[in-house]
């Protein structure tokens, strides 16, 4: 965890991110940071405001060609460069699935060791109001299914800055999920100039003693308020946030498992075949004796209506999953 005795500073979700590419851009020479509007626009949501201006030409805009910026990406990471790329939204990731796939996660591999890819993948997801089903997806698993490429989903500042900061100065290429809601979400105090974090840690974010909540990314704040809800009730939601998704920290999360005897996965994504499938599988593996079933909690699979009150009716809300935690527990 960051060490509080440093300076600190409070932003907002979006300020944390600025900072860190700030942090990247001055502490590594060899770091590019690139992708469409993030320079001298500052970005579609204002995140990267004014690094072009301090930066330079290791900051500049692209054309609209996610390929393009991918491609680019791993032969600048071959030849030494550590690129930060972003695609706007995740959605537009698609475009680009074969630079990922069979370039980007295969450089290490195919060159025997000797060369890798550095390769930063900054995108955003998420259900917002009015983003309708192309900017609306959350897709996490479709990375996670590929080996050698790290994936976390940060949902504090200070996890929004310390993440990307730790994906930068990885070796692998990392995808680092944000959640366009968090960028302007209000400020909170943030550790600067820590040291780097490892990967792979755990945020215990309510204890409990009833059943254990595995979540990442923005909807912790909902599982959060639906603990909250249930210790009105005299029902105890220990809460644990997982923002790094690969590598996971399987043997942690078991602990916590194995200590409530019961599991419920929450995640912003469609159910099937989401990540939260695959964290019930590794639980199973490792042993943890369950006393009901384990249950998963996501979004139906439905395509993401643009209309708010329809987009209300269909995600995951703090009653909703309350009453999916209640029936758990009394089962």
């Amino acid at each position: 965890m960051p060490d509080t005795t440093l300076a600190s500073e409070k932003l907002t979700y979006g300020e944390a991110v600025r900072a860190a590419l700030r942090r990247c851009l001055t502490e590594l020479p060899e770091t590019l940071f690139y992708g469409e509007d993030v320079a001298k626009p500052g970005g579609v949501f204002g995140v990267t405001r004014g690094l072009h201006r301090d930066f330079g030409d290791r900051v500049f805009d692209t054309p609209i060609s996610e390929s393009a910026i991918l491609g680019s990406a791993v032969g600048a990471a071959m030849l030494g460069r550590r690129p930060i790329v972003e695609i706007m939204w995740i959605d537009f990731a698609m475009v680009a699935f074969d630079q990922i796939i069979n370039q980007l996660a295969n450089v290490r591999y195919v060159s025997q060791g000797l060369l890798h890819a550095p390769v930063v993948i900054r995108t955003q997801q998420g259900s917002a109001p009015g983003a309708c089903a192309q900017h609306s997806q959350s897709l996490e698993a479709l990375f996670l299914h590929v080996p050698g490429v790290r994936v976390c989903l940060p949902w504090t500042a200070q996890d929004a800055y310390d993440l990307l900061v730790t994906a930068v100065h990885s070796d692998d290429p990392v995808v680092v999920i944000e959640n366009r809601t968090l960028y302007n979400a209000g400020k909170q105090e943030v550790v600067l100039a820590g040291p780097v974090q490892r990967m792979g840690e755990i945020r215990v974010r309510r204890a409990g003693t009833d059943v254990t909540a595995v979540t990442w990314g923005a909807i912790t704040a909902k599982v959060l308020e639906a603990a909250e809800l249930l210790a009105g009730e005299g029902i105890s939601v220990e809460v644990v946030e997982t923002p790094w998704l690969n590598p996971f920290p399987t043997d942690e999360v078991a602990a916590r498992v194995s200590a409530t005897g019961r599991l419920a996965v929450v995640h912003e994504a469609n159910v099937t075949g989401g990540f939260g499938a695959e964290v019930v599988v590794r639980m199973a593996e490792a042993g943890v004796a369950l006393r009901s079933p384990a249950l998963r909690i996501g979004l139906p699979d439905s395509r993401v209506p643009a209309a708010p009150s329809l987009v209300a009716g269909l995600m995951p809300d703090a009653p909703r999953i309350a009453e999916s935690l209640r029936k758990l527990v009394h089962s």
